[in-house]
């Protein structure tokens, strides 16, 4: 196996963990989420970052490493004042602080992974704050039109066509009956926003190590935020499907940890055909 080729593999895993991490810690089980992250530090280890030396965005400086530092340092006392749990932002901001620490580091591995996990947590760390914060501190009203006319009615209007009643009874709900009646909210992470944040991240530190020409760049992005969107709405379909045959409870186990593996693997098979495309 050529190294260009162990270096994407690589790359596709590191993608698997990281978006299953991030569901994972915000939606089902901290302890997998941690694990998830862990195994995906270890294989960035693994990847020889040829085109990422000591030039980039990252120059060295204490400033970062101060920087980073705080960051870290003021999400945690935060949350810990506040006694609440760490969610997806707060982890991906801690990720990103202690990535910005990392790249001022001497140990090369250290610096490699700090400065590739720099690019995937601002991205979602600048993306979530407009799209969650910003959105809602204006009243833009983007996500529950998002949820309603782009996720819930589409794949409501396909189970009808197979049969399968559902009922919208408002903007992000929709009611089952099948072996159980029951009332589902498709909002907040089921709008697939976050996997694509994590996937734009990548894609954007993927373009910069392997100096991809802009056209390129683009391109991979409208096909991640296409992929994305795609594997999101089969994702909800499966939950429909499986709360109106087996229930509730069967249907949370299936939300908990379905959708980040679907995700990461439709995303890994575009990247792949990216790659073979180059």
């Amino acid at each position: 196996m050529g190294k260009e080729n162990k270096n994407l593999i690589l790359i596709l895993l590191v993608l698997a963990l990281f978006t299953g991490m991030a569901v994972e810690i915000s939606e089902g089980s901290t302890v997998i989420g941690v694990i998830l992250f862990l195994v995906s530090v270890f294989l960035l280890t693994r990847i020889n970052f040829k085109n990422l030396g000591g030039s980039g965005i990252l120059k060295n400086s204490k400033s970062y490493f101060v920087a980073g530092t705080f960051i870290v340092a003021a999400d945690l006392i935060y949350n810990f004042k506040n006694g609440s749990e760490l969610g997806t932002l707060d982890v991906m901001t801690v990720f990103f602080g202690a990535s910005l620490a990392g790249s001022q580091l001497q140990n090369p591995q250290i610096n490699r992974i700090s400065r590739f996990g720099a690019y995937i947590s601002s991205v979602f760390v600048v993306l979530y704050l407009i799209f969650y914060t910003m959105f809602a501190y204006f009243n833009i009203d983007f996500m529950h039109k998002f949820d309603h006319y782009l996720i819930l009615l589409p794949t409501v209007s396909l189970l009808n066509l197979a049969g399968i009643p559902l009922e919208v009874i408002g903007t992000e709900t929709v009611r089952i009956s099948g072996v159980e009646e029951i009332v589902l909210v498709i909002g907040g992470p089921c709008s697939g926003l976050y996997s694509m944040f994590l996937l734009i991240g990548i894609v954007l530190g993927y373009s910069r190590i392997e100096k991809l020409n802009t056209n390129k760049t683009f391109m991979m992005f409208g096909l991640c935020v296409l992929v994305a969107y795609i594997s999101n709405l089969f994702r909800v379909i499966v939950l429909y499907f499986t709360a109106y045959t087996y229930g509730q409870e069967a249907m949370m186990v299936v939300h908990t940890h379905l959708g980040w593996i679907i995700f990461a693997a439709v995303a890994a098979l575009l990247m792949y055909f990216i790659e073979r495309k180059k």
